[in-house]
């Protein structure tokens, strides 16, 4: 049983949740869902805003600028059907993710999880940053190169996350040289790092160490994507103060 405020041990997700997530994708409908809300809310909702609070305090240890509160972290279970047509008003899998504090939580960099009935994904980066952000982005990559190679190339994050990945263009954004020594990562649209483990790993008490240890590893790729981000942030910052006291403005 899972109890509010009890934090000393998260022992997993209990094994109802998952199969809540397996019968809700093949009853995806209000009236299955309404039968079945107490199920939901004990047995998936309130195990994953305490997997977050967990997550919250291990990155006090490790990653202090990540923001880990329910109320932000975790997605709604509601679909937005508006202008899909997919019209299943349910989510089949339950997600958090982890900005950085200050940042955009949409836009900036994050760590990320999602459990499936078949599947815990856990990984993060930068999913859709806009134009500016995305230039500010290769921006720091071209005049970091080094440092960013160290970072996607090193043997620790390759051992766990194999290659970056993410939408990339075919040829070098404009304003980019093709002959920068690391062209191929200017091409990139998204930041991406992701590792897949079976569903069984949520229900048991290895779920909160195992995203632990794999968010330290690609917590080196976040901050350089958060240092890129943070800049457009003190810029817009200084541009909104200069226009305040600038009496030509």
């Amino acid at each position: 049983m899972h109890q509010p405020g009890q934090l000393n041990n998260f022992l997993g997700f209990p094994p109802e949740a998952l199969k809540f997530l397996s019968d809700l994708k093949k009853h995806n409908n209000r009236a299955w869902f309404a039968a079945h809300r107490a199920v939901y809310e004990e047995k998936l909702k309130q195990p994953l805003a305490e997997a977050v609070l967990h997550l919250g305090r291990s990155f006090r240890r490790f990653a202090p600028e990540l923001v880990a509160d329910p109320r932000v972290s975790i997605y709604r279970i509601y679909r937005d059907t508006r202008f899909s047509r997919d019209k299943s008003p349910y989510k089949t899998q339950a997600a958090a993710v982890f900005p950085v504090r200050g940042l955009p939580k949409n836009l900036g960099p994050a760590l990320y999880f999602h459990i499936t009935p078949d599947e815990v994904l856990l990984g993060g980066g930068m999913y859709m940053p806009d134009a500016p952000l995305l230039r500010a982005v290769r921006d720091r990559i071209a005049a970091h190169p080094r440092r960013f190679a160290s970072v996607v190339e090193g043997a620790s994050f390759r051992k766990a996350f194999g290659e970056l990945a993410g939408e990339t263009l075919k040829t070098a954004p404009k304003g980019f040289s093709p002959d920068h020594p690391v062209a191929h990562y200017l091409r990139y649209k998204q930041f991406l790092f992701f590792k897949r483990f079976p569903a069984s790993l949520a229900t048991g008490k290895k779920f909160i160490p195992m995203l632990e240890k794999y968010y330290r590893t690609g917590m080196p790729l976040i901050r350089f994507l958060a240092d890129a981000a943070h800049g457009i942030s003190q810029a817009k910052t200084e541009a909104a103060s200069f226009n305040c006291t600038n009496p030509l403005a």
